[in-house]
């Protein structure tokens, strides 16, 4: 996917808001994903695609500045390519947090984001 066309990176109503909780307790997480969303503008495709999902659903561990436990104690950045040039982040959450999230939970994810991205146009 890699060109030299920028990748519109969007995000959900979820991960707005999970992002938005994790600033009170994390003050360094935009900085953190920061660098991430620079790498997916660029066409990279990081992380480890996720399966079971009819969407090409990828899941990223990105380290927590705010703790000294490295990426497998940090975050998780959850993000589908909706189309070639527009990549969709749909949730972060801490590990210590959340133990994983189901495929079905990303579904449901992806389906508002649908919703509410057909009624805004």
């Amino acid at each position: 996917m890699t060109n030299n066309r920028k990748i519109t990176v969007e995000a959900t109503l979820t991960f707005k808001r999970n992002l938005r909780n994790l600033k009170k307790k994390y003050r360094s997480i935009a900085q953190d994903i920061k660098p991430i969303i620079e790498q997916l503008e660029t066409g990279e495709l990081l992380g480890d695609r996720i399966t079971g999902v009819n969407h090409q659903v990828f899941k990223l561990r990105v380290k927590n500045s705010d703790i000294q436990k490295g990426k497998s104690g940090g975050y998780r950045l959850i993000y589908y390519v909706k189309i070639e040039d527009v990549v969709v982040l749909l949730t972060v959450y801490t590990k210590s947090e959340q133990a994983n999230i189901s495929n079905q939970q990303i579904i449901n994810i992806i389906k508002d984001y649908q919703v509410n991205s057909t009624t805004e146009n």
